[in-house]
């Protein structure tokens, strides 16, 4: 009997665990591009179909980067904020090139922006992020975990390389996160799950 307790406790630890999570899944289907970019021309963003014949990962539609300007272009594709020291953030994105070891290539990074919700265009720090810019054979998952420690708001960046006129493709963006942070994504209004049931968020975003 008291193994059986000890067993119920950590199957409901657990279930309770998995419930104080937001899980949000994007891919581009409603229309939306970027939240916002660095510089402010950086790159071009544009929503694709692939009955145009654009590449895409699932569902109709991707998102279609094309660096425009010299430097680091890059395309913020999430914003998070009422982070706490200790938290992670788990976020992934579907990248497309077919150039093996050559530009144009894709990559997951990320800084922190304290000034969020309120100021988008705000910098606190680099947050790093994945260093690998793909296999360059099509279509591959990249992600990255950001672990909080000082810091209150985040920004998600897909960062085209190398020349101007490169073009990347992403598609089918998934974040996890715990339940008191705020998410905003492309086309939607910022999210948490302590205002939304889960079955709510499923709903919006699967």
């Amino acid at each position: 009997m008291k193994l059986a307790t000890a067993l119920l406790i950590l199957v409901l630890g657990l279930a309770a665990a998995a419930g104080a999570q937001t899980i949000v899944d994007y891919g581009w289907e409603d229309s939306g591009t970027v939240l916002g970019m660095y510089p402010a021309d950086g790159v071009l963003a544009t929503n694709v179909a692939g009955y145009d014949g654009n590449p895409v990962h699932a569902g109709n539609f991707s998102l279609k980067l094309e660096r425009v300007s010299d430097g680091t272009p890059q395309g913020f594709v999430a914003f998070l904020w009422n982070l706490r020291d200790g938290d992670v953030i788990n976020v992934g994105f579907w990248r497309y090139d077919v150039t093996p070891d050559a530009a144009p290539s894709g990559r997951l990074w990320g800084h922190w922006n304290d000034e969020l919700p309120g100021n988008p265009d705000g910098y606190s720090g680099s947050a790093s992020g994945n260093g690998d810019y793909g296999l360059g054979e099509g279509w591959d998952y990249t992600e990255w975990d950001y672990t909080v420690a000082g810091n209150t708001g985040l920004v998600i960046e897909a960062r085209v390389y190398s020349n101007p006129g490169d073009i990347i493709y992403v598609d089918d963006l998934h974040i996890e996160a715990p339940e008191h942070v705020n998410i905003q994504i492309p086309g939607c209004s910022p999210v948490s799950t302590e205002e939304e049931t889960w079955g709510g968020v499923k709903a919006l975003y699967r």
